[in-house]
């Protein structure tokens, strides 16, 4: 199914999943795991020339380390704001990365275009994760990388999105933690792949501030959260603030009134056949 061919129920969901996704300011969620992002990119030993493509890249958090290592490195995201950050860092360090507006389910590369193809925390929201593994796979060339960092659904940003579902209802689509599932990673990837290996890691959220505080920024700059605050009441706003500091203090492993949390995610790693 292309764009042509959306439903009217689709095309408005995807319409609501880009307001959500230019809500806020995600660059200020990113830093808090820049480095986290920076060691998947250390592991996949990337080549200087590698043509990569980040999809889904946000403000930049993998093209960034990708291109430092010396990779032709592309980015693409539906969010014109996160582009406009992602190329501003770019500059910032002298580093040519070319940053595209486009979406995961419809990607404007030819086919086998890269040598390795990666996306963390970003493709697994798009709502048709069939069409997007299909993507995926169409730009990355034979014997090419497909990486991909996925939540799980038992991690706490897993239980972050449940607990959020409770007071919000999700929208009407496959759960996006289903990417951190290894059995629908393997569905989605049964064909066109020559090898998979999933292995769970953890990655590190940094805050200098306490969980309640982290709750607002959240509210802030995180648009899925931005939303789901603004779609509810003051007592429903009230209750889901308290959830969500509950939720961050327990996790919580740092002292002196800062943040930190581990969160588990699938690490995707896929040889195109």
């Amino acid at each position: 199914m292309n764009d042509s061919e959306l439903t009217p129920e689709m095309e408005t969901l995807k319409t609501k999943l880009h307001k959500v996704w230019t809500a806020g300011d995600f660059g200020q969620i990113a830093k808090s795991y820049e480095t986290g992002a920076a060691d998947f990119i250390e592991r996949l030993n990337l080549q200087t020339g590698m043509r990569v493509l980040d999809v889904a890249c946000g403000t930049g958090n993998l093209s960034l380390p990708a291109a430092r290592a010396g990779a032709v490195v592309t980015g693409v995201d539906i969010a014109q704001n996160l582009i406009e950050q992602a190329r501003a860092s770019a500059d910032n360090e002298g580093l040519k990365i070319q940053f595209d507006v486009g979406d995961a389910e419809k990607l404007s590369y030819g086919d086998s275009s890269f040598d390795a193809v990666v996306t963390m925390f970003g493709a697994m929201f798009a709502p048709r994760p069939e069409t997007v593994a299909a993507e995926l796979k169409r730009v990355c060339r034979s014997g090419g990388t497909i990486a991909m960092a996925n939540w799980t659904p038992t991690g706490f940003i897993g239980q972050m999105f449940k607990l959020t579902g409770k007071h919000v209802p999700p929208p009407n689509m496959p759960s996006p933690v289903l990417w951190g599932d290894e059995t629908a990673v393997k569905e989605r990837f049964q064909s066109g792949i020559a090898d998979l290996k999933t292995t769970r890691r953890e990655i590190t959220f940094k805050f200098s501030f306490s969980p309640a505080e982290v709750v607002e920024h959240f509210r802030t700059y995180y648009g899925p959260t931005q939303m789901a605050f603004k779609s509810l009441d003051d007592s429903g706003q009230a209750r889901l603030r308290h959830d969500l500091e509950e939720l961050w203090t327990k996790h919580n492993r740092a002292a002196d009134s800062a943040t930190k949390v581990e969160s588990e995610y699938l690490e995707v790693i896929a040889v195109r056949a």
